[in-house]
Formats: C-alpha cells, sequence, structure tokens
C-alpha cells in the first residue's frame, strides 16, 4: 500500500516516515523491553510508555544539537499557527493585587486552576505522604519568586499563590489524591479470571478492575530509622521534582509556546505517565535493602529531566543572562533545609506521637 502512495509532498512523507518509525519501535519496545514496575491494566502498556519515554528522550537530544532557529522552524512546522504568538501575549496574574473582591478572585479561577487541582491529586497518588506533598508545594511557591525576574508568570498576587494555589487548589488535590489511596489500600480485591464470573454486572466490574493496580502498596517515604541516605535521597527527589517542574515553564517560554497548546499538553501527559513507574522504582531503590540499583524508567526519565535543563539553558541564553545568582542560591539552600526539617520532623512524628497514638488506640479497643 506505501508503494503505491503519493510521495509529492514532501513534508507529509517525513510526517508519515516518523509516524512508522515511531509506531515500529513502539512495537519493538513491547516485544524486547522490560516489564516495569507495574503490572496492571498490562505490562505491554508499560513498555510502551518505557518506548514513549525512550522516543521522547531520543527527540530531545536532537533538539539539544540544533539551533535555535531550526527548533523554531521545526516547531512552527507542526503548528504554523505559532508563528504570531508571542509568550508576552499570555494572561497576566500579578496586576493590581491590592483589588481584592468576588469577582477579581472568581476571574484567577480558570482552567489552569482546575490543572492544578487534578495535577496535585495525580502527586499525591504518586507521592503518597501529606508531609511531603504540602512541603513540595510550598516549596515551589518559594521557586516561583525565586524565578520570577526570569519568567513573568510566575509573578502572581499573594492572595492568588497562598490561598487559591497553596490553600484550595493544592489542598484538595492532595486530600482528593490521599483519599482515594486510602480507599484503594482497604479494598479487598478478588482478581478471580472473568470466566468464572457469571453475571454481567460482575464482568462489567472485573473489566473496570483490570484498569486499577493489582496491589496497592502503602508508601512510607519517612521511616523513624530512616539513614542519612534517606535524608538525601528525598532532597534529591524534591530538588529533581522542582527542576522537572521548571523545564515545563522554560520550555514553553523559550520557544514561545501557549500555555494551552497541545504540544505541552501531550509533555504534560507523557511526563505524568512516565513519572508514575519512576517514582515506584525509585521508592523501591530508597526503601527496599534487596534493591541493589534504580530502575531503568527512572534512569530514562532522569535522562530527560537534565536534557531538558540543558535544551532550556542552550536556547535560552538571553534569558539566563538576567539570572540574579543570589536568588538561586537562596533558592537552593531553602530547599535543601526545608527537605531535612520535613525529613527529621515527620521522622520524629513517627517515632514518637504516631506510636503513641497508635498505642492508645490499641489500649482502647482492649478494654
Amino acid at each position: 500500500m506505501n508503494l503505491c502512495r503519493d510521495t509529492e509532498d514532501v513534508e507529509k512523507n517525513i510526517w508519515d516516515g516518523l509516524l512508522c518509525c515511531s509506531f515500529f519501535f513502539l512495537i519493538i519496545s513491547i516485544l524486547a523491553y522490560p516489564n516495569g514496575p507495574f503490572t496492571r491494566p498490562h505490562p505491554s502498556i508499560w513498555r510502551t510508555v518505557f518506548g514513549l519515554s525512550v522516543l521522547y528522550l531520543l527527540g530531545c537530544l536532537f533538539i539539544l544539537f540544533q539551533n535555535t532557529q531550526t527548533v523554531n522552524g521545526i516547531l512552527h512546522w507542526l503548528d504554523p499557527s505559532l508563528k504570531d504568538f508571542h509568550i508576552d501575549m499570555d494572561k497576566e496574574y500579578g496586576v493590581n493585587c491590592s483589588d481584592i473582591s468576588v469577582e477579581r478572585v472568581w476571574s484567577h479561577v480558570d482552567v489552569f486552576a482546575l490543572g492544578h487541582f487534578f495535577g496535585w491529586m495525580f502527586k499525591a497518588i504518586l507521592i503518597r505522604h501529606m508531609g511531603i506533598l504540602w512541603a513540595t508545594s510550598i516549596m515551589w511557591e518559594i521557586t516561583e519568586l525565586a524565578f520570577a525576574h526570569l519568567l513573568p508568570n510566575f509573578i502572581e498576587c499573594w492572595w492568588d499563590a497562598l490561598i487559591l494555589d497553596v490553600l484550595i487548589c493544592n489542598g484538595l488535590g492532595i486530600w482528593c489524591g490521599l483519599k482515594i489511596c486510602r480507599a484503594l489500600e482497604m479494598r479487598e480485591y478478588k482478581w478471580e479470571s472473568i470466566k468464572d464470573i457469571h453475571s454481567t454486572t460482575g464482568k462489567l466490574k472485573r473489566a473496570m478492575l483490570q484498569f486499577t493496580p493489582e496491589s496497592w502498596t502503602s508508601v512510607r517515604w519517612l521511616d523513624p530509622k530512616c539513614s542519612y541516605m534517606r535524608v538525601f535521597a528525598f532532597c534529591e527527589l524534591v530538588l529533581f521534582w522542582q527542576i522537572s517542574e521548571l523545564n515545563t515553564f522554560f520550555l514553553k517560554h523559550v520557544f514561545d509556546l501557549p500555555t494551552s497548546h497541545y504540544l505541552v499538553s501531550a509533555r504534560l501527559l507523557l511526563i505524568g505517565v512516565v513519572v508514575a513507574p519512576s517514582v515506584r522504582q525509585y521508592y523501591c531503590y530508597v526503601t527496599d535493602t534487596s534493591c541493589k540499583r534504580v530502575g531503568t524508567q527512572c534512569w530514562v526519565y532522569g535522562c530527560i529531566m537534565v536534557t531538558e535543563s540543558m535544551i532550556c539553558i542552550k536556547h535560552g541564553k538571553e534569558l539566563f543572562k538576567l539570572t540574579h545568582p543570589l536568588n538561586i542560591v537562596v533558592w537552593f539552600i531553602v530547599q535543601f533545609l526545608m527537605s531535612v526539617v520535613c525529613v527529621v520532623g515527620y521522622a520524629i512524628y513517627h517515632k514518637y506521637w504516631s506510636k503513641a497514638g497508635q498505642s492508645k488506640t490499641g489500649k482502647r479497643k482492649t478494654n
């Protein structure tokens, strides 16, 4: 069929060729790549995710070796409407902060507020620890303050950052995500074969359960007996998380991409799916003494994060010339100190107060 197609359109030929290569690469991924940490809904899906992450990493490496004009040409080829867009056309949030009214506050509750909620709900499902999540949420606002001189859309009113973002959107997302985790942990799953279920309702329920985890591990990052390695590993996790979030904003700023553009959304979706097995592999490496090496998906995600940062620095030279070094140094120190305080504080909490609460509960039950 391909031998008879019209090959006069060069751009269509390139696009079709790239899609065909990607398709067969994903087929090879399903057949050759190792299983990830998840088995539901099917291991082949997570092998496909791993293949997509490798493809994205290769694309980032290709972009890294191009000049800015070439990259912009590729983006304009993918979407010609980008020629008429400039990042300065994005919505500004840090204007007239003293004007606080119901209408003004409601105008800030847009699709991005919904994105905040679902984003932190997803993060809560991944991390599954309230202390880490709240610490990361607060530290992200500090990150926005540190990089606001480079990214204008980080400039927000105090009530927008603290109340709408941290308390309402992030807080509700964290709460809902942890509720979902608890519901899945308490639920008793019966993974019998679908052919043994005779009722139609039962078969439909079993089919839907195929898209839930086979087993749900109660994640406990902050063990009371945590070592110095655990503290370092947690600090590393928080720092990598912040850098990955920063890459999102720097990429769209350097290459003049609208926040709602499909390329930005597709990257966020891909990174979100890739992060899930990466966090699980990293957690196993940090907490399980029998795990001797970090999983392959976690390594690939780390390479993606570093490559994206290098792309931002290379193609955003003019932007990074405006960097205030003191801001970055203070930001790094604050991130490290808050990470250490979070680890030590919650380790002490689990060692003393949590145990005391459990013992009191146990006594009441026995009485």
